[in-house]
């Protein structure tokens, strides 16, 4: 029988992910492509009119994730999913993402060429606002995908402009051309995202193929230290209500804190300071939180320690923490994970298994249907950066590897011991 694998073309996939990088292109060479503005129409646009030169039915839904369907023997079975986001960071990269959504079209791509016709439905899917950049926090679209969150919960949540989701989205969904809605929560057989791994692992060890295990655990805060304005020059130390100074002694205590065990993940990637004026003693600050290990009980007792040193070094200043975010590790589909490693395996491909230590939409879909990720090295384990950068035949054969694990997973009987 013919192989989807063989009819992966890797140079129409690296044209077709440098076409997408034209929507957004930095100077630098990189892209800036946050969710939800006309940098992502435009993408969107882009990525309907290519489905439906694919004969690919596309659709949306009220969170505007975007979908492109090629339809199945077996309508009345749930799709096969494979695909990702196209949103970037500010300063992002052009594989970030974008490769897995382009490589479920060339899965797709390639499983038609070898005159296959799959028994249940295969969808590509960019889900929306993945990386949090402008709307924080990130994952609204597979998070109302899979009911972890509504619209009402999301829709009031405001950029740096002052503009709400709520009304980035109805002007997205409103840009959409003849592209029909459909509600969220719809059965799902199985989700595979492909993605470059942001991590030197795979480059390091000279294997193109990462098995993702799972995705390590996340906790996300707001903390808000309020203290009060004062002038510079004659307000007395001892009298002042510093918020800036109490919020770096929380910053450097956390940090102490993060240390142990040495693999935990802490950043503090954000500071506001009010008035923010160089002769005032600082009003207000505002600071995230970022922590990440693969163990829960790390996260836990790493969370109950951060609470405590906000409110120990608040000093004379109030202070407020807010988690915004609380994701524990979980653990892929074992069956998922077999599959992807046999079809590495058929291929003569090297693999491993790896732990993903960044968050991806799988970790949402894993609530709701077998899951799973292919990882392809990026070039010193650079991401969220211009510099990213992924070789052409690393990303060829994560290509090849999902066409033929979307192939299985869509062939009725087989998908049935998958998705049990």
């Amino acid at each position: 029988m013919a192989r989807p694998s063989d009819h992966v073309d890797g140079a129409r996939l690296w044209r077709r992910l440098m076409d997408l990088s034209r929507f957004g292109a930095r100077a630098d060479g990189g892209v800036d492509r946050q969710t939800l503005t006309q940098a992502e129409i435009a993408a969107r646009a882009h990525l309907v009119a290519l489905g439906r030169s694919l004969g690919l039915d596309p659709y949306t839904d009220e969170g505007a994730n975007l979908f492109l369907r090629c339809p199945g023997r077996r309508p009345d079975l749930p799709a096969v999913l494979a695909g990702s986001h196209i949103d970037s960071q500010p300063m992002g990269g052009r594989f970030d993402g974008a490769f897995g959504v382009m490589a479920a079209f060339e899965a797709v791509e390639a499983i038609r060429a070898a005159g296959l016709v799959p028994e249940r439905a295969i969808e590509i899917v960019a889900f929306t606002n993945e990386e949090g950049c402008r709307f924080s926090p990130g994952m609204t679209g597979s998070d109302l995908f899979t009911g972890v969150r509504t619209l009402a919960e999301v829709a009031g949540i405001r950029d740096a402009a002052g503009i709400t989701q709520g009304d980035a989205l109805a002007a997205v969904l409103a840009s959409d051309r003849d592209v029909p809605q459909r509600p969220f929560r719809r059965p799902v057989a199985a989700f595979v995202e492909p993605h470059i791994e942001q991590g030197p692992i795979l480059e390091r060890d000279g294997i193109p193929i990462g098995v993702v295990t799972g995705i390590q655990g996340t906790r996300r805060y707001r903390v808000t230290v309020t203290g009060e304005a004062a002038h510079a020059g004659t307000a007395e130390r001892r009298e002042r209500r510093d918020a800036l100074m109490a919020a770096v002694r929380m910053i450097a205590a956390i940090d102490r804190a993060a240390a142990d065990p040495a693999d935990t993940k802490l950043t503090v990637g954000m500071i506001e300071v009010t008035p923010n004026a160089p002769s005032v003693v600082p009003a207000e600050v505002l600071f995230s939180i970022d922590l990440r290990h693969p163990d829960n009980a790390v996260v836990d007792r790493l969370d109950a320690e951060i609470r405590a040193i906000v409110e120990a070094e608040r000093g004379p200043c109030a202070a407020s923490l807010r988690q915004i975010q609380h994701n524990p590790s979980l653990t892929f589909s074992p069956d998922l994970r077999a599959a992807i490693a046999t079809a590495a395996g058929a291929l003569g491909l090297p693999h491993r298994d790896i732990l993903s230590a960044a968050g991806h939409d799988a970790r949402q879909l894993h609530a709701v249907c077998p899951t799973g990720m292919i990882f392809v090295p990026c070039r010193d384990g650079v991401s969220h950066n211009p510099a990213e950068w992924a070789e052409p035949d690393d990303l060829a054969a994560g290509a090849r590897v999902l066409a033929d694990v979307m192939w299985h997973l869509a062939t009725g009987d087989e998908v049935r011991a998958v998705a049990s």
